[in-house]
């Protein structure tokens, strides 16, 4: 039943053959990789005009700081052009950190992208409920209900089912979305130049005051509108997804979405300006700007549903970059194996469960406050572009290709200026809640080191030389030991029994914990009337434990035997026909199987008796 409902959901496999055909176009691939930023511009402004609010004399500097994000966006666009370029294999920051600056950096690049793709995840997916809740204002009280359910039977289903499927599922509702942007961005220009539309009442002053509260209240709201700008790295880290040319594609897709991107946070912010629509309780300020454009109408309406749209895909950004990352990192050992493993789909299906469950954590944690999630945001993806253009300028020195110079010069500016947009970040949001990614990234570095550490660990004490193999098979392979736990005497104990008389063991113990003596002397006078070859070993229990006994009679066996002796668990079990039976059933030998192998140094073998009923 769950192998149908699994194929229903997700689909049939695929075989290594379809690998290539996975691969998708430059115009799937603007909306894929790029609808996070894309529909950025959904809460981008907002959380500028937020900020700025908070002192009505700062409003002013509305359209200086859009400019000044605007640059940004140029400089990290071309600075990721260019790791595109000079790292054609994907992985973006963390495989041009790992390549030229070294392991530690690579990590921090990393971890900040694992928090920031999860970060992702969450705002765009409250955002577009935002969006919908501006239009229709009974769906507040269901918030945490439409987000959980758009990020597991939409974005997790829909990307299991692989990226061709995901992209045809996702690539033309962002289409429409940028022409609904434009179609609100045009209407309200045409209002302003041609029908020389009413400009809004600024009650502000010109000359708003300067100060160092005001300087930090204007460097929030630069950070927070920087988030505008998370998921410019996606392109670089998902390059392998492209058609061939892949890394012409890549560069030719970065290009495009940051032009877009620009065009539409510099229209949406006029005209916002312009109007000078100010933040409203329960309602966004994009809600607000295509009302005022169209009016309460049909048009307001479509729009609005089609934000809320591109708003829950923007989060398939991060669907189509965490899981590649996660993909080079386990390739190196500092992640677990399984998440470079493709799944029947041909998608890496581990890391796109992962990312569901980090964020669902997120969203739930935060009760899927939009505010409260943009004070973490930024951080990571920042720090992430500031360690990738670091790399690239030590690429440049180093290869000295044709105007390795010019390269190098513009990757590092782009470095200074993500550095210090790294630093405003943490300045201004950290006691909104930047401190916990200050916190989660050396958390995650150190775990990356440790999982390294156990695969080096794992490796060495795996590998197999001829002398090892020699050392092993020693010509006295000792004396074979069998063990058989026996609650009571069942057709699981028989047959657990009669494999054990088949293998032909030095010897066999069959060993009853005694938690009940009366019950005991009866297992103890059936067994012998069953089994007088093999004794019964009776260990008494009193305080009613089961596998704390057996294991310290295996050890004292172990210690007794000698070392080239071996000693095999066999444990009677049995198999009920459907899968809800076990839930009327104690789980004793699975938990014996776990303890035992965690204590012990001996074979556990399960010996199965499938119910026919």
């Amino acid at each position: 039943m769950f192998r149908t409902i699994s194929r229903w959901l997700i689909g049939k496999p695929l075989e290594n053959e379809r690998m290539e055909s996975e691969r998708i176009p430059k115009w799937k691939a603007l909306p894929i990789f790029s609808s996070d930023a894309l529909s950025s511009v959904g809460y981008g402004p907002e959380q500028i005009a937020l900020i700025l609010f908070s002192i009505p004399a700062l409003y002013a500097y509305f359209g200086a700081v859009v400019v000044a994000i605007i640059i940004l966006l140029g400089i990290v666009a071309l600075s990721y052009s260019q790791v595109i370029k000079a790292n054609p294999g994907g992985g973006g920051s963390y495989a041009i950190a790992m390549k030229y600056l070294g392991v530690y950096p690579a990590l921090v690049a990393g971890a900040s992208l694992f928090s920031d793709y999860i970060l992702t995840v969450a705002v765009s997916i409250s955002s577009g409920t935002a969006a919908i809740i501006s239009a229709f204002p009974i769906l507040a009280p269901y918030h945490l209900y439409l987000d959980i359910f758009v990020l597991v039977f939409v974005l997790m289903i829909f990307n299991l089912r692989g990226v061709q499927e995901a992209s045809t599922m996702f690539v033309w509702p962002t289409y429409i979305f940028l022409g609904a942007v434009f179609l609100t961005i045009f209407s309200g220009l045409y209002q302003v130049f041609i029908l020389n539309a009413t400009p809004g009442v600024v009650a502000v002053s010109d000359s708003p005051p300067m100060g160092m509260f005001t300087v930090l209240l204007l460097l929030r709201a630069f950070a927070n509108g920087c988030s505008s700008m998370t998921g410019v790295e996606a392109i670089a880290d998902g390059v392998p997804l492209f058609k061939a040319p892949q890394e012409r594609n890549a560069m030719i897709t970065t290009g495009i979405m940051a032009a877009i991107l620009a065009c539409m946070l510099g229209g949406i912010s006029y005209l916002i300006i312009y109007f000078h629509l100010l933040p409203v309780e329960g309602v966004t300020l994009m809600s607000e700007l295509v009302q005022h454009v169209f009016g309460r109408n049909i048009i307001f309406y479509f729009i609005q549903v089609m934000t809320m749209i591109i708003l829950y895909l923007a989060a398939n950004t991060a669907y189509n970059g965490l899981p590649p990352l996660l993909s080079f990192m386990a390739r190196d050992g500092y992640v677990p194996r399984y998440f470079g493993n493709r799944g029947e789909r041909l998608s890496f299906s581990n890391g796109i469960v992962l990312l569901t469950i980090g964020a669902a954590i997120l969203i739930l944690g935060f009760n899927g406050n939009v505010e409260h999630l943009i004070s973490l945001y930024a951080v990571g993806v920042f720090l992430s572009f500031t360690i990738a253009q670091t790399a690239m300028v030590i690429h440049w020195h180093k290869t000295r290709e044709h105007n390795w110079k010019i390269y190098a010069l513009i990757n590092g500016t782009g470095a200074v200026v993500t550095t210090f947009v790294v630093i405003i970040v943490l300045i201004t949001k950290f006691i909104y809640g930047a401190w916990i990614i200050c916190l989660l990234i050396p958390v995650l570095v150190y775990l990356f080191i440790k999982v390294h550490k156990h695969y080096n660990d794992v490796r060495d004490q795996l590998v197999l030389t001829s002398e090892g193999y020699k050392e092993t098979m020693v010509p006295a392979l000792g004396r074979h030991i069998v063990v058989i736990p026996v609650a009571s005497p069942t057709q699981a104990v028989a047959r657990a029994m009669r494999y054990a008389k088949m293998i032909r063991p030095y010897k066999i113990y069959a060993v009853h914990v005694c938690t009940d003596v009366a019950r005991g002397e009866k297992v103890k006078k059936l067994w012998e009337d069953l089994e007088p070859s093999v004794q019964l070993v009776m260990i008494p229990s009193p305080y009613r434990q089961l596998t704390d006994p057996l294991i310290r009679f295996l050890y004292r066996l172990r210690r007794r035997v000698g070392p080239q002796d071996a000693i095999t668990v066999l444990i009677p079990e049995f198999e009920p026909k459907k899968l809800w039976h076990r839930l009327l059933h104690n789980q004793s030998g699975s938990i014996l199987r776990l303890r035992i192998l965690n204590y012990l140094d001996v074979v556990v073998s399960t010996v199965p008796l499938k119910f026919k009923r």
